[in-house]
């Protein structure tokens, strides 16, 4: 058997959330299965440590794909050339994108449809690319796989796909993601904050994030007497003028720190040492940054939208994105001592439920489902 991937977003160094899903998962499927030839397809020059195993060819065909201009050449160009040439049984997407001119079978990985709710959280030109090819390679897709169960209702009612035709494969959550002792979290806070107790977010730094409306959140928290300090972790994906403002305009921003995008250790000893996680995004397909406060035994503030009611569970105070009032008295709730407690081992009991083996062992039974069907799309 052969299959061939889209491995564009394995990049070193830069993976964020669909590459740690296109990491983690290849990873293990690759080694799982080494009676499968895996072509994983490049649009640059790859790092060595992406090819996982001996059963695994790489090809790079350019142009490099960062632009809705570019992302049309190399779906609908480039990549029908490496199929036509490997001629694999299966091609597998797992950024949501397909080639609309490619004849082999297809199974992509949708993770949400945030553009289809809120355009204007993206670049319009991106937003427009999405709004105008995803229903289309939804369609065109043989299955899809969807990384929680509010994205499969969502992708089912927005596009009209049959439920039958989407699988829903959680994402995991890394091992090196795990407690800190108290001496070790003290040396942290000495290195990032002078020592002082802080609230962390986690993520790319765009709308979709709700960054204004946790600044202003954390703006009414020190108002009412609060003391922790507010780090920003991720890299400023869609940076706008508001959220520019916000910050400059911020009351207290001599305690907000950027500390840039950070990743493995350097993440894990930056998120253990927090006070708790804030995480009220807008929107999130499925909020990774939940599961791995709660594998640090980190509390979690998140939202009431999308999904992350469903991946948080009871583990979290849950909080309408747009009541700054209530997201700011929760960060002053969650720093009492028995509902911090609480919300950790709730947390730590949800962890198995997110694991990448899991994902794995799913996302290879969505495969098998798309090689056995007769090649019907709807």
């Amino acid at each position: 058997m052969k299959i061939a991937v889209n491995t564009r977003l394995l990049l070193s160094h830069k993976l964020e959330g669909i590459g740690w899903f296109t990491y983690e998962v290849l990873k293990r499927l690759t080694n799982d299965h080494p009676e499968v030839e895996w072509i994983f397809i490049f649009d640059r020059p790859y790092d060595p440590q992406f090819i996982f195993s001996e059963n695994v060819t790489p090809v790079v065909m350019g142009p490099p794909s960062r632009h809705p201009v570019l992302w049309y050449l190399w779906f609908e160009w480039s990549i029908p050339k490496v199929l036509k040439k490997h001629k694999p049984d299966l091609f597998l997407s797992p950024d949501g994108y397909l080639s609309l001119r490619a004849k082999v079978k297809s199974l992509t990985v949708i993770h949400d449809l945030n553009f289809e709710h809120h355009r204007e959280m993206l670049p319009t030109i991106a937003a427009k690319y999405y709004c105008h090819y995803f229903p289309k390679f939804a369609h065109k897709a043989n299955r899809i796989a969807t990384v929680s169960e509010y994205s499969k209702t969502d992708i089912v009612d927005t596009y009209g796909i049959s439920p039958n035709k989407v699988d829903v494969v959680y994402n995991g959550c890394g091992d090196f993601f795990f407690p800190l002792t108290e001496p070790d979290q003290d040396a942290v806070r000495n290195e990032i904050t002078g020592g002082a107790s802080y609230f962390i977010f986690v993520g790319a730094l765009n709308p979709r994030k709700n960054i204004t409306g946790m600044l202003e959140s954390y703006s009414r928290y020190r108002n009412n007497g609060g003391l922790s300090k507010f780090v920003i972790v991720g890299e400023k994906m869609f940076w706008t003028d508001d959220i520019a403002l916000a910050y400059k305009n911020h009351p207290f921003k001599n305690d907000i720190v950027f500390t840039g995008r950070l990743e493995g250790a350097g993440l894990n000893r930056v998120l253990a040492s927090s006070a708790a996680l804030l995480f009220v995004s807008n929107f999130e397909g499925f909020g990774i940054p939940i599961v791995e406060a709660f594998k640090c035994n980190i509390p979690v503030i998140t939202s009431t939208a999308t999904s992350m009611p469903e991946i948080a569970g009871d583990a979290a105070i849950l909080c309408n994105p747009g009541n700054f009032d209530q997201i700011a008295k929760a960060m002053a709730d969650v720093e009492k001592k028995e509902i911090r407690e609480d919300l950790v081992a709730k947390g730590a009991k949800r962890t198995h439920l997110f694991t990448w083996e899991k994902s794995a062992a799913n996302m290879w039974l969505s495969i098998q489902k798309t090689l056995e069907e007769n090649g019907k799309t709807s």
